[in-house]
C-alpha cells in the first residue's frame, strides 16, 4: 500500500519570515507544502522551487486572509492540488507601530482583519477539511508573548494578537466535536525575528528583557511546531517561545 504524503499549509510563508522557516522545516519532514502569500509572489515562487529540492511538492497560492472569499478560494485550491490537509500554521500577520493618539479605526480594523479574523477564517476552513479525514489534523496558530505584557506603540496590534489564544482554545473545543483527532495549539513567540527597522537600542532592550539574554531565531518557532506535531496529546495549549521574556522581571 502506498504511503499517503501529508500536506501542510503555512500562511504568510512566501518571503523570508517565520512562516517561511516553518514551511521549510515541514518540507524537511516530508510534507507537501502550500505556501501562502498576499503580495510576495516572486519570493513565494522562489521558496516553492527551493522546497522541491527536499523531494516534496510545493505550491505558492495567493490570498488576503482577511477576506472570507479569498480564504475559501485558497483552501479550495490547496485541496484541488493536493487532495488533503494535515497541518495548518497561521503565520500571516501585520505588525505596524503607531502612537496611540494617531491610531485610527481603520488601523485597528486592518490589524484585526489580518491577525485575528484571518486566523479565525483559516482555522475554520482547515477544520472543515480535517473533519472529513479519519486522521484529523493539526492547527498551530501564531500569537505573541507580549499580549500578556504589552508595551507602548502598538495599540492596534496587541488587541488583534491578544485574540489568538482565545481563538485557539475555541477551535480546540469546537473542532474536537467534529473529529476528535483534530488538535489546535498556539505558539507565542518572543524576539525570534526582530524587524530590520528596529534601532540597536530597541533590539538590545528586547534581548535584555529575556531570561536567556540572547535573541531567538525563527527556527525556534519551527521546532515548537514540530513538537506539537510529534506530541499528539496536546490541544488547546498556548506555548511561549520567548526566552523567558513573559516572566522576566522588568521590560
Amino acid at each position: 500500500m502506498d504511503t499517503v504524503q501529508k500536506v501542510a499549509l503555512v500562511t504568510g510563508s512566501g518571503k523570508r519570515r517565520v512562516g517561511n522557516v516553518v514551511a521549510e522545516a515541514l518540507a524537511e519532514r516530508g510534507f507537501n507544502i502550500v505556501l501562502h502569500y498576499n503580495h510576495s509572489v516572486q519570493e513565494a515562487e522562489q521558496t516553492a522551487l527551493r522546497l522541491r529540492a527536499y523531494g516534496v511538492d510545493a505550491a505558492a497560492l495567493q490570498a488576503d486572509v482577511g477576506d472570507e472569499g479569498q480564504v475559501s478560494r485558497l483552501f479550495a485550491q490547496a485541496i484541488e492540488r493536493f487532495g488533503r490537509l494535515d497541518v495548518l500554521v497561521t503565520a500571516a500577520a501585520v505588525w505596524t507601530p503607531k502612537p496611540l493618539d494617531e491610531t485610527t479605526a481603520d488601523d485597528v480594523r486592518r490589524q484585526f482583519d489580518i491577525n485575528a479574523l484571518g486566523t479565525f477564517l483559516c482555522c475554520q476552513q482547515a477544520g472543515r477539511i480535517m473533519a472529513k479525514q479519519p486522521e484529523g489534523g493539526l492547527i498551530v496558530t501564531i500569537g505573541d508573548w507580549a499580549t500578556a505584557r504589552p508595551y507602548a506603540g502598538y495599540a492596534a496590534y496587541f488587541p488583534s494578537k491578544g485574540a489568538i489564544p482565545t481563538i485557539t482554545r475555541v477551535f480546540a473545543v469546537e473542532l474536537a466535536q467534529w473529529n476528535h483527532n483534530i488538535r489546535v495549539n498556539s505558539i507565542l513567540p518572543g524576539p525570534v525575528m526582530l524587524p530590520d527597522d528596529l534601532s540597536q537600542a530597541e533590539v538590545a532592550g528586547a534581548v535584555a528583557g529575556t531570561l536567556l539574554k540572547r535573541p531567538g531565531k525563527p527556527e525556534n518557532v519551527a521546532q515548537a511546531v514540530l513538537f506539537f506535531l510529534d506530541c499528539d496529546y496536546t490541544t488547546g495549549v498556548c506555548l511561549p517561545v520567548d526566552g523567558g521574556r513573559t516572566i522576566a522581571e522588568g521590560r
